[in-house]
């Protein structure tokens, strides 16, 4: 069975429902230092393994995006979320 590929989350459409795999800060154009931007994510729940859900997105140029990780809601723009990198969930 072949493994799903990993992407960023910034890249993933409406719908999309996966598991977090790891997040990749380095050179992230958030304008943001990286370690800043790792320890907000993680204060936010996007921690390795946790399940995640994107659920809705702006009218205009698809940003932001409304993430579902865990039980919360949270609007993130998509420069911000290319750092977090998931695996798809195995479609049944």
């Amino acid at each position: 069975m072949k493994p799903n590929p990993t992407i960023a989350l910034g890249e993933a459409h409406v719908g999309f429902r996966g598991r977090i795999h790891q997040l990749s800060v380095n050179g992230s154009s958030t304008g943001l230092p990286g370690p800043e931007l790792e320890r907000r994510l993680l204060e936010l729940g996007f921690v390795e393994g946790a399940d995640v859900e994107l659920l809705h997105q702006g009218l205009f140029g698809g940003d932001p995006i409304a993430v579902r990780v865990a039980d919360t809601t949270i609007a993130l723009r998509r420069r911000e979320a290319m750092a977090i990198l998931v695996t798809a969930a195995a479609s049944s």
